[in-house]
């Protein structure tokens, strides 16, 4: 056990420094906050990083179909750490109607995206922490932990920076953002572990009842349980060592085209 804690404690150690960096080189600055578990363990290293107050905001991009018990979490969390919370949403597609009838890549484009573009160039900044992982997606597994976006804030993934031996690209040119992700590197074990050993709150749909839970969230209309009986984090972990099921599994856009994360990303998802 205390191995495991030790390579917790050095992914610890690494995303902390990956914060600092990035904060030591941008002011303009945000954490994007989608209140599932790896953005909120971000959120909590960024807390750690900084002493428990976090000197910049916290964005959440609201699509209006969020489970009730992320706009539930949100809020009870935003006033307890003290964030300062921004919320964003795409109001003239959420006026127009936008949802999942009108296609997943649509809906997630003009929800997320778009209302993504909106915030950044809305609030000015030059730089954004995101809590995603390498393992969650083959596409993701193409990213650096700075990731340059350029002036439409489009990602090519053709073309990264090579980061040797820790050695980042944390420099932005003028009409670039970057894309900053501590977690990069973290496994999915790896943030339950974490969860675990700092007691770290998560949504409660995390939790199995009736037999289902699960095991990514997002927008209630795009996110479908698995089979499960993990009703504790021990048995999240335990079911974790033994599944071969993808975790974005019961996400609806993974499903729908082998190429459309790659599609939504290259635009500017997250």
């Amino acid at each position: 056990m205390s191995s495991r804690f030790s390579q917790l404690d050095k992914l610890e150690n690494q995303s902390i420094f990956i914060i600092r960096e990035a904060y030591s080189q941008f002011r303009d600055v945000a954490m994007l906050w989608s209140i599932g578990k790896d953005s909120t363990c971000l959120l909590w290293l960024a807390r750690k990083a900084f002493f428990g107050q976090i000197p910049f905001p916290v964005l959440h991009i609201d699509t209006t179909y969020k489970f009730r018990e992320i706009y539930q979490f949100r809020d009870k969390y935003a006033k307890e750490w003290n964030l300062n919370l921004i919320v964003a949403k795409n109001e003239q597609a959420v006026s127009a109607g936008m949802g999942p009838k009108k296609g997943k890549f649509l809906c997630c484009n003009e929800l997320k995206t778009v209302a993504l573009k909106q915030a950044i160039a809305k609030y000015k900044f030059k730089a954004l922490y995101l809590g995603i992982r390498r393992d969650e997606h083959g596409i993701r597994a193409k990213e650096r932990v700075f990731s340059p976006r350029d002036e439409d804030f489009e990602w090519d993934y053709k073309n990264q920076p090579p980061e040797l031996w820790d050695q980042y690209k944390t420099k932005a040119a003028e009409e670039e953002h970057l894309r900053v992700h501590p977690l990069l590197g973290w496994r999915e074990i790896d943030v339950w572990e974490y969860v675990r050993k700092e007691n770290i709150p998560v949504v409660e749909l995390y939790f199995a009842k009736n037999g289902k839970r699960l095991r990514s969230i997002g927008c209630e209309t795009c996110c479908g349980p698995i089979d499960s009986e993990a009703v504790t984090i021990d048995k999240i972990i335990e079911e974790l060592n033994t599944s071969r099921i993808s975790e974005r599994s019961g996400r609806a856009q993974d499903k729908e085209d082998a190429y459309t994360m790659q599609k939504l990303r290259s635009l500017g998802y997250m």
